[in-house]
């Protein structure tokens, strides 16, 4: 009785431990992954936005859902609406729907940016190294009351055969029961092996899952810079255009200027 009232203990944990180790605090984590991102936000408008920052940031609270994280597309366009009629014009480069594309461009940069900082940040890198931990220490639980799991079957089938043995010299009924019993118990011993190799595998996949996230996470990041330069170099043709037409209209001016008081 003792032996199977500890196998079912031991059958218990095993069916629990796998739903432990995913638990843990899901939203706890998401809601910490989303305080990252914000404090990203608000602490790096200002070096990106400048002098709209208190723009940008009004447009991404307005975008920001139920789950704390900005919508990039509606945090974009919210930056394009509101620069189409606000602007700080430049010399060479002052035309109001380009300048707000340009911001609502920065601004999912800048979200894009924050989330790679939160998961690959100080804090993030905490949140996966916690998850990890507790994965590999929940398989290794799991080891353990298998193996025990199967000490306690050995045990009760090696007294099952003992059993079968006396038994089989009585009735027929009697030997077939006996087998049964044993059976059973073997295939119970096979499920929780089987049971163990699955976590096993799971364990695995969350490994490799949160490094292909990483590798997406780096890939972000890189095609954010690449926006970026490529927005600059198109930035500094305008600019370069706009100057040379400039000086071209200055030169004209002049050289018109002169032949009109040589004229006179």
């Amino acid at each position: 009785m003792r032996k199977t009232t500890l196998l079912t203990i031991s059958l218990t944990f095993l069916v629990v431990l796998p739903a432990t180790a995913q638990l843990g605090s899901v939203w706890t984590d998401f809601q910490s992954y989303a305080g990252d991102l914000q404090t990203y936000l608000t602490n790096n408008l200002t070096d990106t936005l400048k002098p709209i920052e208190s723009e940008a940031q009004s447009a991404i609270n307005n975008a920001t859902g139920e789950l704390n994280i900005p919508n990039p597309i509606a945090a974009g366009q919210n930056v394009r609406d509101g620069m189409v009629w606000y602007y700080i014009s430049d010399k060479f480069d002052n035309n109001a729907t380009v300048r707000a594309n340009l911001a609502s461009n920065e601004v999912n940069r800048l979200i894009t940016r924050g989330a790679v900082a939160s998961v690959m940040g100080e804090d993030g890198q905490i949140r996966l190294k916690t998850k990890l931990e507790e994965t590999e220490r929940n398989l290794r639980e799991v080891d353990e009351y298998s193996e025990e799991t199967d000490k306690i079957s050995n045990d009760l089938l090696q007294e099952a055969r003992n059993i079968a043995n006396t038994i089989a010299n009585t009735t027929p009924l009697g030997q077939i029961s006996a087998l049964l019993g044993i059976n059973q118990s073997t295939l119970q011993q096979q499920s929780i092996r089987i049971q163990r190799d699955q976590l096993k595998i799971t364990g695995e996949n969350l490994g490799q899952t949160m490094q292909m996230n990483q590798f997406m996470q780096y890939s972000n990041l890189n095609l954010a810079n690449i926006s970026q330069q490529v927005e600059e170099a198109n930035r500094a043709r305008r600019v370069d255009t706009s100057a040379e037409a400039a000086r071209l209209l200055r030169t004209t001016s002049q050289i018109d200027l002169f032949g009109r008081t040589e004229e006179n």
